[in-house]
């Protein structure tokens, strides 16, 4: 588990925040970039359809990798210190949110 130790707002809006183990994950998305040139490739050179869709299923498992590494990461430390301050009710909600969002 990686808690931001970051997550006071980097700008005045407070919308943005310094990524912990941002390095890891920037590498992880730069690896996930090159699988999609790589399906691309595959349609171009008329691959064949399973082939395709099993790099796409495997990128979607990479995003979804990257995805719950960044929520975990939001709830241990920017969820957790709203919860500290003022009872967190409002990051609580747009927690549940992206989570919705993240399930469909």
């Amino acid at each position: 588990m990686y808690v931001c130790e970051n997550c006071a707002p980097v700008d005045d809006d407070g919308r943005r925040v310094e990524q912990p183990r941002k390095k890891a994950l920037t590498n992880r998305v730069r690896r996930i970039e090159g699988q999609v040139g790589g399906v691309l490739n595959m349609i171009e050179n008329d691959r064949y359809c399973v082939d395709i869709l099993t790099q796409i299923s495997a990128i979607k498992s990479a995003l979804d990798g990257v995805s719950i590494q960044i929520l975990s990461s939001h709830a241990n430390g920017c969820v957790r210190r709203a919860v500290q301050e003022d009872g967190g009710e409002g990051a609580i909600d747009e927690l549940l949110q992206v989570v919705r969002r993240m399930m469909r």
